[in-house]
């Protein structure tokens, strides 16, 4: 039997989540929106990323913790990445953008970005005083 399961994460920011799945090249509708599941099973979600098969998955807000939970019905999980491989790669474009949207807000201004050959990413940031 199918059913949907909810995984954890950290991320909080809705606007770094979306800039990072823009990024990935993950298509999705902005909710409050149905994820669509085995035997027309529905939850809401913030985000939806729909599946050729009709089986959705989405990011949840968790009320309690604030933060976004991958929901999905793993069973009919139809992306070119596994589970982890998903997250992970969301994840690292999510750490991204919160970091140039944070040092933004205070004043810093990347003065460097090197894109390293094991997928990691480092950046020099500078902010100038008067």
């Amino acid at each position: 039997m199918s059913h949907f399961s909810q995984i954890k994460t950290k991320l909080r920011n809705l606007s770094s989540l979306q800039q990072a799945l823009d990024d990935a090249g993950i298509r999705w509708e902005v909710g409050p929106k149905a994820v669509r599941g085995y035997q027309g099973k529905t939850e809401t979600a913030e985000v939806v990323i729909e599946q050729a098969n009709g089986y959705d998955l989405g990011f949840k807000r968790d009320e309690q913790t604030g933060d976004y939970q991958l929901v999905a019905d793993l069973q009919y999980w139809q992306q070119p990445l596994s589970v982890d491989g998903f997250l992970n790669k969301v994840t690292q474009r999510y750490a991204y953008h919160t970091v140039l949207n944070e040092s933004a807000g205070q004043g810093f201004q990347v003065s460097e970005q090197v894109d390293n050959k094991d997928g990691s990413i480092r950046l020099v940031l500078q902010r100038w005083g008067a």
